[in-house]
């Protein structure tokens, strides 16, 4: 059996994928200088402007020379689907790959990653009247109602949905209520054809994970270290620009822990406390979806020295 690492010319398109804290980052950059790749982001707070602290957004002196795609992309106020991610993110595949270059996704988000590699399912359209009516519900009955509702029509997307993610529970309600199907049953519909690199190249899928207690101290470390980095002032500043804090990106994980404080609903060690909270059961949930994809080959962070190690143990 052949171990060694193929050339560089030939490697597969790699994806660097696991829970929040683990060092997917760090680990994609290895692998990419190692085999002549640029990285395409598959987190989907990453793609906003502004959002840089609360989405652990890599800055350019820590990228390792690395060319990165799909940073930046979308004004916070822009919205931004899986479909859209999808087309984005094999456009700028296929010219990585026509300069002879390799690729290497790396993020968390499992959803904007399946839409890439094996399509989405077309599911009904956007009702902007209905849509404004299950915000007003939220508004006058609360949040909790609206997920509370959701579990009753569809426990399977209430299960993978955060209870404060309006957005999201927004949009699985609407599409039951426009079609009489739930939003996961359309997720496991036939998809549409995936992107046409992930049809003509070999892929490689890359799990971290860490022992559970460590991969919490890591989390717990990471956000303290997000508040001394100046989260609570990025966020500040982001308000201070006139936009909504009902944005879907300003209800992902962390933005809308300090939105509260700012706000006045809890004290800062309130708001820490929590974001450290939900973002260990984020990371649950971001386990529990890529532990479904038997393509995943798993590797403890801690121990994955180089991209041949990686090699020996998928041959």
């Amino acid at each position: 059996m052949n171990t060694a690492p193929p050339s560089p010319a030939l490697f597969p398109v790699t994806a660097v994928v696991g829970p929040t804290g683990v060092g997917k980052t760090a680990a994609a950059i290895r692998i990419a200088r190692r085999i002549n790749a640029e990285i395409i982001n598959l987190d989907s707070v990453q793609v906003y402007r502004g959002l840089d602290i609360g989405s652990a957004k890599p800055p350019a002196e820590e990228r390792g020379g690395i060319v990165h795609h799909l940073l930046d992309i979308r004004e916070p106020f822009e919205p931004l689907d899986a479909a859209s991610f999808a087309r984005i993110a094999a456009r700028a595949a296929d010219r990585v790959l026509a300069r002879g270059r390799n690729v290497v996704f790396a993020g968390g988000t499992g959803f904007y990653l399946d839409a890439l590699l094996s399509g989405l399912t077309q599911m009904p359209g956007q009702f902007p009247g209905l849509r404004q009516y299950l915000k007003k519900a939220a508004f006058e009955s609360g949040r909790e109602a609206l997920y509370l509702f959701l579990k009753e029509i569809d426990p399977d997307s209430a299960a993978r949905i955060h209870s404060n993610d309006l957005y999201r529970v927004t949009r699985a309600i609407e599409v039951f209520v426009s079609s009489g199907k739930t939003f996961s049953w359309w997720c496991r519909k036939k998809a549409s054809r995936p992107a046409s690199f992930a049809c003509q190249r070999a892929r490689l899928k890359i799990g971290l994970m860490l022992p559970r207690n460590l991969l919490y101290q890591h989390i717990d470390r990471r956000v303290d270290e997000m508040i001394a980095s100046g989260f609570v002032s990025e966020v500040r500043e982001l308000l201070g620009k006139g936009l909504d804090p009902g944005l879907k990106p300003l209800q992902s994980l962390g933005y809308r822990h300090i939105i509260r404080y700012l706000s006045g609903l809890c004290s800062l060690d309130e708001a820490v406390h929590e974001m450290k909270r939900d973002t260990r059961r984020y990371a649950k949930r971001q386990l529990t979806w890529f532990k479904k994809d038997p393509e995943i080959k798993w590797f403890r962070a801690d121990r994955l020295l180089s991209c041949d190690d990686i090699w020996k143990a998928v041959n």
